[in-house]
């Protein structure tokens, strides 16, 4: 079957063994998988060293072909999933810290997403694993994981559906795919959402959807734009006592001063992958259309990843769904 691969540093989509089941799980048809942010960053930062290790693509929607399970799917379901799940028992679960668990580090989809076909274990049916409703394409549904991500974050931030967080406001500070739901997810959690991006094309989509930037102080502030230039725009907008959630990697070592955070008691908060609630929560919101992602991604094939890879650096695309 075809799979992709990092060789020589470049994207490469080679001849490998399918997987086979063995035990509980599934073997998996992917249909199509959604080319992540951290798919960029991982073949960016790639050496010759660890470049074989490097799993690319996880934003997986397939249809099931085989299966050993207890739980309630079949085969000729189609699905779509996330591919880590805690161990809900060591210290870091007990505090809430699911991805930080070394179970959760560890577990994964094989090889890859950008496969034709992959192996999920038992886990990943109970913990990750929903049926694509009708009302969803396949390009829709591949977003249950990013935007269980973005759910993570909000969480974290302290917001929760249950609440009345109307009173609340937050600034996004970067409107790639990511910042885009994070957007309308916050303003499916009620709280007064905006939106920030220097780049013209991403601000005019997202006034589409009704997020736009106004200049003023923020309860709550989402850094999702990936630069360090953004960490004073942040400061300039976070009231004092505020909340920066840090829910991106940048390109360098620059962070926030310790008297800034110190003499305005700021709470800075990292975000970095979802829990199984988290997953629950990103399929309401996709299911109701609370989070709308309609017609926002470009269809590539998987012959063609690199190409999706090289458009999504240059900024051609606001995001790659590719079509296996």
């Amino acid at each position: 079957m075809k799979s992709a691969q990092l060789k020589d540093l470049k994207v490469k989509i080679t001849e490998t063994e399918k997987p086979v089941l063995s035990g509980r799980g599934a073997i998996i048809k992917v249909l199509g998988c959604g080319l992540c942010g951290s798919d960029i960053v991982k073949i960016k930062h790639a050496s010759k060293e660890n470049e074989s290790s490097i799993k690319l693509g996880h934003e997986v929607v397939g249809e099931i072909v085989e299966i050993d399970t207890e739980t309630p799917y079949k085969k000729g379901d189609i699905v779509v999933m996330g591919h880590h799940y805690p161990c809900f028992n060591c210290d870091f679960c007990r505090i809430g810290a699911f991805s930080m668990c070394e179970t959760f580090k560890k577990s994964n989809i094989e090889p890859c997403g950008f496969s034709e076909f992959i192996k999920v274990d038992e886990n990943h049916l109970k913990y990750t694993v929903y049926k694509v409703p009708n009302n969803l394409t396949y390009e829709e549904a591949a977003f249950l994981e990013p935007l269980a991500c973005v759910v993570r974050a909000i969480r974290r931030a302290g917001y929760n559906l249950k609440n009345d967080n109307s009173a609340s406001n937050a600034l996004v500070l970067g409107l790639g795919s990511i910042g885009f739901i994070t957007a309308q997810a916050l303003k499916a959690f009620k709280v007064k959402a905006y939106g920030y991006d220097i780049n013209k094309e991403r601000t005019k989509l997202a006034s589409k959807f009704n997020i736009e930037y106004k200049k003023d102080i923020y309860d709550t502030v989402f850094m999702t734009s990936g630069s360090s230039k953004a960490i004073p725009t942040a400061l300039e907008h976070i009231r004092n006592g505020g909340k920066i959630v840090v829910f991106s990697s940048i390109e360098n070592e620059d962070g926030y001063k310790n008297n800034d955070i110190y003499y305005r008691e700021l709470s800075i908060i990292a975000s970095y992958s979802p829990s199984p609630e988290d997953y629950k929560i990103s399929y309401e919101l996709l299911c109701s259309g609370k989070v709308n992602v309609k017609n926002i991604s470009t269809i590539y094939t998987l012959d063609n990843l690199a190409g999706a890879v090289e458009d999504n650096i240059c900024g051609k695309i606001f995001k790659a769904y590719i079509k296996i």
